[in-house]
């Protein structure tokens, strides 16, 4: 069996814009692997099996995929180790998918090149390419064209899953941005995002990228008056990070706010 540790992710910053022609909607994001991780272990089998979360259909997707792509039986056993929690807005379950993708590809006779393993990857989820690349990615259009970000990462991350909170789907947040009409000032979001980024020369410069589109957190604030120079919602949610230059506040921020649910403190990787 091969491992591999499948990385959570925050959103820096998402700027949702309109409608694009395939039916889903322009994206500006930054995306950040952080070190909280699943651990995936695959290995050669006689059929595809999936252990160690019952409800995994993305793995399973993606493999399939990579098998028909290439004329093979899906022959792999899965083995997924959770650490991240689930449907948060951290991007578990496509950061597994592309781990697991990753160390399929290695065990086939003719491995595909990466563009090509990224395009595979896309048709499954649009965060699953991202977790194919190392480090700070800009991501735009529905958020799988990629670029390449050297941002600072000497910061602490405190990651809050308030409790009591029931996800909503990706879905319905979408349509609740739409319902607003979300997507007014798209372009002048996306220029915010743009001159902040290229100002980021240290930490406490992300405070100046825009806030998530999506959906907004109280415990957002509760983390600002803790002493983080940034804090917003990851994803779709409900995922609260902050981001702390010292540990010590860090860790006194999640000594605080262990009552409004699960906390971690990790870091940018």
């Amino acid at each position: 069996m091969r491992s591999r540790l499948a990385h959570a992710k925050i959103n820096l910053a998402l700027v949702v814009g309109p409608h694009r022609d395939d039916g889903k909607h322009e994206v500006v994001t930054v995306l950040q692997r952080v070190a909280l991780a699943d651990r995936i272990e695959l290995g050669s089998a006689d059929a595809l099996s999936v252990c160690g979360y019952e409800d995994d259909t993305i793995v399973t997707s993606v493999l399939r995929a990579l098998a028909a792509s290439v004329g093979c039986e899906p022959g792999w056993q899965v083995e997924i180790e959770k650490a991240i929690p689930i449907a948060a807005g951290l991007g578990g379950g496509s950061s597994d998918a592309a781990a697991a993708l990753v160390l399929a590809n290695e065990l086939l006779p003719d491995p595909l090149p990466p563009a090509k393993l990224a395009a595979l990857a896309a048709t499954i989820g649009a965060d699953v390419p991202f977790f194919l690349r190392a480090g700070a990615q800009l991501g735009r259009g529905d958020g799988t064209l990629l670029t390449e970000l050297p941002l600072p990462r000497d910061y602490h991350v405190v990651l809050v899953l308030p409790k009591g909170v029931e996800k909503a789907s990706t879905a319905e947040v979408y349509a609740q941005f739409d319902d607003r009409e979300g997507h007014l000032g798209f372009e002048e979001r996306a220029e915010m995002l743009a001159a902040a980024l290229a100002s980021a020369m240290d930490a406490p410069d992300l405070a100046r990228l825009p806030a998530n589109d999506l959906t907004s957190s109280p415990l957002a604030g509760e983390l600002l008056d803790l002493g983080a120079f940034r804090a917003d919602v990851t994803g779709a949610g409900p995922c609260v990070y902050g981001l702390f230059t010292a540990q010590a506040d860090a860790e006194e921020a999640r000594r605080r706010l262990e009552r409004f649910g699960s906390v971690w403190i990790t870091a940018p990787c």
